[in-house]
Protein backbone atom coordinates (compact mmCIF):
# COMPACT_ATOMS: atom_id res chain seq x y z
CA UNK A 1 0.00 0.00 0.00
CA UNK A 2 2.79 2.08 -0.51
CA UNK A 3 3.29 5.03 -2.37
CA UNK A 4 5.61 4.12 -5.51
CA UNK A 5 7.57 7.18 -5.10
CA UNK A 6 9.96 6.89 -7.85
CA UNK A 7 6.49 7.12 -10.80
CA UNK A 8 7.51 10.45 -12.79
CA UNK A 9 4.19 12.72 -13.05
CA UNK A 10 2.88 15.76 -14.63
CA UNK A 11 0.08 17.12 -12.45
CA UNK A 12 -0.39 20.16 -14.43
CA UNK A 13 -0.72 21.21 -17.78
CA UNK A 14 2.52 23.93 -18.49
CA UNK A 15 0.30 26.47 -20.34
CA UNK A 16 -2.65 26.39 -18.09
CA UNK A 17 -1.94 25.15 -14.89
CA UNK A 18 -4.85 23.28 -14.75
CA UNK A 19 -3.91 18.81 -14.58
CA UNK A 20 -5.18 17.59 -17.51
CA UNK A 21 -8.85 16.33 -16.44
CA UNK A 22 -10.04 19.76 -15.68
CA UNK A 23 -9.72 20.64 -19.74
CA UNK A 24 -11.88 17.54 -20.72
CA UNK A 25 -15.86 18.24 -20.65
CA UNK A 26 -18.26 15.88 -21.03
CA UNK A 27 -20.31 17.95 -24.36
CA UNK A 28 -18.35 21.54 -24.76
CA UNK A 29 -14.33 21.76 -24.49
CA UNK A 30 -14.58 25.39 -25.99
CA UNK A 31 -15.06 26.82 -22.42
CA UNK A 32 -18.82 28.40 -23.20
CA UNK A 33 -20.02 26.13 -20.71
CA UNK A 34 -18.81 25.28 -16.93
CA UNK A 35 -17.57 22.11 -17.04
CA UNK A 36 -19.30 21.63 -13.65
CA UNK A 37 -22.89 22.73 -15.98
CA UNK A 38 -22.00 19.85 -18.07
CA UNK A 39 -21.25 17.05 -15.58
CA UNK A 40 -25.27 17.76 -13.98
CA UNK A 41 -26.27 17.67 -17.23
CA UNK A 42 -24.17 14.59 -18.32
CA UNK A 43 -25.37 12.56 -15.14
CA UNK A 44 -29.26 14.04 -15.24
CA UNK A 45 -28.99 12.14 -18.50
CA UNK A 46 -26.99 8.41 -17.46
CA UNK A 47 -29.46 8.63 -14.25
CA UNK A 48 -31.87 6.27 -15.10
CA UNK A 49 -29.50 3.53 -16.50
CA UNK A 50 -26.34 4.54 -14.05
CA UNK A 51 -26.15 1.38 -11.58
CA UNK A 52 -26.51 -0.90 -14.44
CA UNK A 53 -23.87 0.23 -16.28
CA UNK A 54 -21.43 1.29 -13.93
CA UNK A 55 -21.74 -3.06 -12.70
CA UNK A 56 -21.96 -3.69 -16.30
CA UNK A 57 -18.69 -1.73 -17.27
CA UNK A 58 -16.34 -2.97 -14.41
CA UNK A 59 -17.74 -6.00 -15.19
CA UNK A 60 -19.31 -5.96 -11.25
CA UNK A 61 -15.52 -5.16 -9.94
CA UNK A 62 -17.17 -2.17 -8.33
CA UNK A 63 -18.66 -3.58 -5.60
CA UNK A 64 -15.28 -5.18 -4.75
CA UNK A 65 -13.18 -2.03 -4.95
CA UNK A 66 -15.59 -0.11 -2.60
CA UNK A 67 -15.65 -2.85 0.05
CA UNK A 68 -11.47 -2.74 -0.23
CA UNK A 69 -11.33 1.02 0.10
CA UNK A 70 -13.77 0.66 3.27
CA UNK A 71 -11.77 -2.34 4.42
CA UNK A 72 -8.61 0.04 4.32
CA UNK A 73 -10.44 2.78 5.71
CA UNK A 74 -10.94 0.02 8.97
CA UNK A 75 -7.69 -0.48 9.06
CA UNK A 76 -6.30 3.08 9.24
CA UNK A 77 -8.61 4.02 11.92
CA UNK A 78 -7.84 0.65 13.71
CA UNK A 79 -3.96 1.12 13.65
CA UNK A 80 -4.76 4.28 14.97
CA UNK A 81 -7.11 3.11 17.89
CA UNK A 82 -9.58 4.95 16.49
CA UNK A 83 -13.52 4.30 16.35
CA UNK A 84 -15.62 3.40 13.17
CA UNK A 85 -16.56 7.46 11.62
CA UNK A 86 -19.40 9.37 13.29
CA UNK A 87 -20.30 11.89 10.75
CA UNK A 88 -18.90 10.91 7.33
CA UNK A 89 -19.74 13.25 3.48
CA UNK A 90 -19.68 11.54 0.32
CA UNK A 91 -18.80 13.47 -1.93
CA UNK A 92 -20.11 12.76 -5.44
CA UNK A 93 -22.44 10.37 -3.84
CA UNK A 94 -24.48 9.65 -7.11
CA UNK A 95 -27.55 7.14 -6.13
CA UNK A 96 -25.95 6.36 -3.16
CA UNK A 97 -24.47 3.57 -3.50
CA UNK A 98 -21.16 4.12 -1.33
CA UNK A 99 -23.29 5.75 1.29
CA UNK A 100 -25.46 2.65 1.89
CA UNK A 101 -22.26 0.59 2.18
CA UNK A 102 -21.38 2.81 4.32
CA UNK A 103 -24.00 2.59 6.82
CA UNK A 104 -24.96 -1.08 6.78
CA UNK A 105 -20.88 -1.49 8.12
CA UNK A 106 -20.63 1.12 10.68
CA UNK A 107 -24.32 0.97 12.55
CA UNK A 108 -23.56 4.47 14.71
CA UNK A 109 -22.49 6.24 11.71
CA UNK A 110 -24.75 9.50 9.74
CA UNK A 111 -23.49 9.80 6.12
CA UNK A 112 -24.61 12.85 4.14
CA UNK A 113 -24.19 12.51 0.44
CA UNK A 114 -24.10 15.21 -1.96
CA UNK A 115 -23.74 15.14 -5.63
CA UNK A 116 -24.35 17.89 -8.52
CA UNK A 117 -26.85 15.99 -10.39
CA UNK A 118 -30.59 15.81 -8.96
CA UNK A 119 -31.55 12.85 -11.44
CA UNK A 120 -28.72 11.11 -9.83
CA UNK A 121 -29.84 11.76 -6.10
CA UNK A 122 -33.81 11.08 -6.52
CA UNK A 123 -32.87 7.59 -7.30
CA UNK A 124 -30.47 7.81 -4.29
CA UNK A 125 -33.71 8.80 -2.77
CA UNK A 126 -35.74 6.36 -4.17
CA UNK A 127 -33.43 3.62 -2.54
CA UNK A 128 -33.61 5.10 0.76
CA UNK A 129 -37.31 4.42 0.62
CA UNK A 130 -36.63 0.42 0.70
CA UNK A 131 -33.59 1.02 3.12
CA UNK A 132 -33.72 -0.77 6.22
CA UNK A 133 -35.15 1.81 9.44
CA UNK A 134 -31.51 1.77 10.97
CA UNK A 135 -29.91 2.73 8.33
CA UNK A 136 -32.57 5.49 6.97
CA UNK A 137 -32.44 6.97 9.57
CA UNK A 138 -28.84 8.18 9.20
CA UNK A 139 -28.54 8.48 5.55
CA UNK A 140 -29.49 12.18 3.77
CA UNK A 141 -28.70 13.81 0.40
CA UNK A 142 -28.46 16.95 -1.08
CA UNK A 143 -28.07 18.46 -4.03
CA UNK A 144 -24.24 20.70 -4.19
CA UNK A 145 -21.15 21.83 -5.53
CA UNK A 146 -18.10 20.00 -4.32
CA UNK A 147 -16.25 23.49 -4.51
CA UNK A 148 -18.84 24.79 -2.29
CA UNK A 149 -19.74 22.63 0.36
CA UNK A 150 -22.67 23.84 2.30
CA UNK A 151 -21.15 22.83 5.23
CA UNK A 152 -18.71 24.23 8.57
CA UNK A 153 -15.55 24.00 8.85
CA UNK A 154 -14.20 20.67 10.51
CA UNK A 155 -17.68 18.79 10.59
CA UNK A 156 -16.17 15.52 9.14
CA UNK A 157 -14.38 12.40 10.89
CA UNK A 158 -14.27 11.05 7.00
CA UNK A 159 -14.68 11.86 3.55
CA UNK A 160 -15.00 9.64 0.68
CA UNK A 161 -15.45 10.11 -3.48
CA UNK A 162 -16.14 7.16 -5.15
CA UNK A 163 -15.12 7.88 -9.05
CA UNK A 164 -15.71 11.59 -8.88
CA UNK A 165 -12.85 13.53 -8.85
CA UNK A 166 -11.65 13.28 -12.10
CA UNK A 167 -15.42 14.96 -12.73
CA UNK A 168 -14.13 18.05 -10.64
CA UNK A 169 -14.28 21.55 -12.50
CA UNK A 170 -11.13 22.44 -10.55
CA UNK A 171 -9.44 19.24 -8.48
CA UNK A 172 -7.41 21.41 -6.14
CA UNK A 173 -9.96 23.34 -4.85
CA UNK A 174 -12.18 20.22 -4.84
CA UNK A 175 -9.34 18.67 -2.29
CA UNK A 176 -8.99 22.23 -0.47
CA UNK A 177 -12.64 22.35 0.40
CA UNK A 178 -12.75 18.55 1.45
CA UNK A 179 -9.77 19.28 3.74
CA UNK A 180 -11.77 22.17 5.16
CA UNK A 181 -14.71 20.45 6.43
CA UNK A 182 -12.68 17.55 7.65
CA UNK A 183 -11.80 17.63 11.14
CA UNK A 184 -7.99 17.84 12.62
CA UNK A 185 -7.20 13.67 11.95
CA UNK A 186 -10.02 13.29 9.68
CA UNK A 187 -9.95 10.75 6.65
CA UNK A 188 -9.99 11.58 3.39
CA UNK A 189 -10.76 7.96 0.94
CA UNK A 190 -10.68 8.26 -3.05
CA UNK A 191 -11.55 5.44 -5.15
CA UNK A 192 -11.01 6.57 -8.80
CA UNK A 193 -10.85 4.60 -12.14
CA UNK A 194 -7.37 4.81 -13.85
CA UNK A 195 -5.55 3.33 -16.51
CA UNK A 196 -3.33 0.19 -16.63
CA UNK A 197 0.41 1.19 -17.50
CA UNK A 198 1.34 -2.88 -18.17
CA UNK A 199 2.86 -3.91 -21.82
CA UNK A 200 -0.57 -6.21 -22.48
CA UNK A 201 -2.86 -4.71 -19.89
CA UNK A 202 -2.99 -1.15 -21.15
CA UNK A 203 -3.44 -1.52 -24.75
CA UNK A 204 -6.16 -3.72 -24.35
CA UNK A 205 -7.78 -1.60 -21.59
CA UNK A 206 -8.11 1.28 -24.08
CA UNK A 207 -9.61 -1.60 -26.76
CA UNK A 208 -12.62 -1.87 -23.86
CA UNK A 209 -12.87 1.59 -22.67
CA UNK A 210 -12.86 3.23 -26.04
CA UNK A 211 -14.90 1.07 -28.74
CA UNK A 212 -17.21 -1.42 -26.27
CA UNK A 213 -18.23 1.17 -23.37
CA UNK A 214 -19.22 4.25 -25.25
CA UNK A 215 -21.31 1.72 -27.74
CA UNK A 216 -22.86 -0.29 -24.89
CA UNK A 217 -23.86 3.45 -23.13
CA UNK A 218 -24.97 4.96 -26.24
CA UNK A 219 -27.34 1.94 -26.59
CA UNK A 220 -28.32 1.82 -22.91
CA UNK A 221 -28.46 5.08 -21.91
CA UNK A 222 -29.03 7.10 -25.14
CA UNK A 223 -26.52 9.79 -24.66
CA UNK A 224 -24.14 9.18 -27.54
CA UNK A 225 -21.13 11.58 -25.49
CA UNK A 226 -21.03 10.13 -21.79
CA UNK A 227 -19.40 7.77 -22.21
CA UNK A 228 -16.83 8.70 -24.38
CA UNK A 229 -16.14 11.35 -22.09
CA UNK A 230 -15.16 8.72 -19.32
CA UNK A 231 -12.52 6.83 -21.22
CA UNK A 232 -11.22 10.63 -21.86
CA UNK A 233 -11.43 12.26 -18.24
CA UNK A 234 -9.93 8.41 -16.77
CA UNK A 235 -6.97 9.02 -19.23
CA UNK A 236 -6.70 12.76 -18.45
CA UNK A 237 -6.95 12.67 -14.84
CA UNK A 238 -3.62 12.85 -12.48
CA UNK A 239 -3.25 9.18 -11.74
CA UNK A 240 -1.35 7.86 -8.69
CA UNK A 241 2.13 9.85 -7.49
CA UNK A 242 0.22 12.56 -9.64
CA UNK A 243 -3.06 12.24 -7.51
CA UNK A 244 -1.35 12.02 -4.26
CA UNK A 245 0.94 14.96 -5.54
CA UNK A 246 -1.87 17.01 -5.47
CA UNK A 247 -3.93 16.07 -2.23
CA UNK A 248 -0.31 17.39 -0.57
CA UNK A 249 -0.52 20.59 -1.78
CA UNK A 250 -4.15 21.03 -0.51
CA UNK A 251 -2.67 20.29 2.85
CA UNK A 252 -3.15 16.65 3.22
CA UNK A 253 -0.66 14.41 5.03
CA UNK A 254 0.23 10.66 4.80
CA UNK A 255 -0.70 10.19 1.34
CA UNK A 256 -0.93 7.04 -0.24
CA UNK A 257 -2.78 4.96 -3.04
CA UNK A 258 -3.29 1.65 -4.04
CA UNK A 259 -3.77 0.24 -7.30
CA UNK A 260 -6.23 -2.28 -8.35
CA UNK A 261 -7.41 -4.93 -11.23
CA UNK A 262 -3.96 -4.24 -12.92
CA UNK A 263 -4.40 -0.67 -12.37
CA UNK A 264 -7.41 -0.23 -13.73
CA UNK A 265 -9.03 1.69 -10.12
CA UNK A 266 -6.58 3.12 -7.65
CA UNK A 267 -7.64 3.74 -3.72
CA UNK A 268 -6.25 7.21 -2.37
CA UNK A 269 -5.92 7.97 1.18
CA UNK A 270 -5.08 11.05 2.78
CA UNK A 271 -5.42 12.10 6.49
CA UNK A 272 -6.12 15.92 7.74
CA UNK A 273 -2.82 17.03 9.93
CA UNK A 274 -3.93 17.18 13.45
CA UNK A 275 -5.26 15.40 16.31
CA UNK A 276 -8.44 13.81 15.93
CA UNK A 277 -10.77 15.19 19.09
CA UNK A 278 -11.54 11.45 19.74
CA UNK A 279 -8.39 10.34 20.61
CA UNK A 280 -7.56 13.73 22.97
CA UNK A 281 -7.35 12.06 26.69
Amino acid sequence: MMENKSESFSPRTPDTGLSGAELVNPYDNSGEERKALQVERMFDSIAPSYDFMNTAMTLGLCARWRDKALNLVDEVLSRAGRKAPANVLDVATGTGDVAFAMAARWPECHITGIDLSSEMLKKAEEKLETAPDSSASRLSFLQADCLRLPFKDASFDLVTVAYGVRNFERLSEGYREMFRVLRPGGLLCVIELSRPDGVLTGPLYDIYTRTLIPLAGRIISGDTRAYSYLPESIAAAPQRSAMTHIMKEAGFSSCIWKSLTFGAATIYLAVRPGIHRSDRG
